[in-house]
C-alpha cells in the first residue's frame, strides 16, 4: 500500500505539473501520437474495409494482412524504423509503427460491419429502387456503423497502450515517467505513470462504448427493459385451473 500511496503523492507533487516534463505536456504528447496515427490508420483502412465489405471480395487477403500486421512486434519495429530512417525521423518512425498498429482493428471493424447485414435487407433496398452508391450510404454505412466505432474503439485503446514505448525513442507521452523511473528504481514514478496510462484508456474506453451504443440506429435496437416489462404486463395471464 506504501507504494500506492507514493505514486499517488507523486501524482499530485507540484512538481509535476510545470516544467518541460509536466504531467500536462506528456498527456498532450501522448494524445497527439495516438490521434495522428490512429486518423491516418482510418483514412487507409475505413475505405479498404468498406469496399471489401460493399463487394465481398479480397476478405481472404485483409484477413490475412490484419493478422500479420498484429504479429509484427511494435517496440522491434519501432526501433528498427528508426534505424532506417535516421535519428532526426524517430516521430515519423514512431507514428508509422503506430499506423501499422491500428489498422488491422480499423479495417476489421469496417468490412465485418457490412458483412454483417443481412442480405434481405439490401435486396430489399435495391428493390426500392436505390442506386448502389444510395444502398452504400444509406443502409450499408449507417448498419455498420456499431462494428465501425467498435474497430475505431479496439484501435485507440492498442494504440494509447503502445504509445508508452515513444519514450524509449525520447519522444515523451506518459510512458515517459515510467521509462526514466525503472533504471532509477524511482518506483512510486513507474506506477505513477502507469496509473495514468490506465486511466486515459478505461476513460476512452468507456466514452467510445457509449459512441458504439449510441451508433447502432434506433429501428435496430433491442427492447428496453421498460419496452419489454410493459409487453410483459399486457400480456393475457394463462388461464388456472
Amino acid at each position: 500500500m506504501n507504494v500506492f500511496a507514493d505514486a499517488f503523492a507523486w501524482l499530485f507533487s507540484p512538481d509535476r505539473w510545470e516544467g518541460p516534463y509536466a504531467l500536462p505536456i506528456l498527456f498532450g504528447q501522448h494524445m497527439y501520437y495516438t490521434l495522428i496515427s490512429v486518423l491516418i490508420a482510418a483514412v487507409i483502412a475505413v475505405p479498404l474495409g468498406w469496399l471489401i465489405g460493399h463487394t465481398g471480395k479480397g476478405r481472404e487477403i485483409a484477413v490475412a494482412v490484419s493478422g500479420a500486421a498484429r504479429a509484427i512486434p511494435s517496440f522491434g519495429l519501432m526501433v528498427l524504423l528508426v534505424l532506417l530512417l535516421g535519428v532526426l525521423r524517430v516521430p515519423e518512425a514512431a507514428i508509422i509503427t503506430f499506423v501499422l498498429l491500428a489498422i488491422p482493428s480499423l479495417l476489421a471493424g469496417a468490412y465485418t460491419g457490412l458483412e454483417a447485414i443481412d442480405r434481405r435487407v439490401l435486396d430489399s433496398a435495391r428493390s426500392m429502387g436505390m442506386t448502389e452508391w444510395q444502398v452504400f450510404w444509406k443502409v450499408e454505412v449507417p448498419l455498420g456503423l456499431p462494428l465501425l466505432v467498435g474497430g475505431i474503439r479496439a484501435a485507440l485503446l492498442q494504440v494509447i497502450a503502445t504509445v508508452t514505448i515513444a519514450a524509449y525513442v525520447n519522444l515523451g507521452g506518459l510512458g515517459w515517467p515510467i521509462i526514466q523511473g525503472i533504471p532509477l528504481r524511482k518506483f512510486d514514478q513507474v506506477l505513477g505513470g502507469a496509473i495514468l496510462v490506465a486511466v486515459l484508456a478505461l476513460i476512452v474506453d468507456l466514452i467510445f462504448a457509449l459512441l458504439q451504443r449510441a451508433a447502432v440506429p434506433a429501428g435496430v435496437r433491442a427492447p428496453t427493459t421498460t419496452r419489454r416489462s410493459r409487453a410483459a404486463a399486457s400480456a393475457p395471464s394463462p388461464a388456472t385451473a
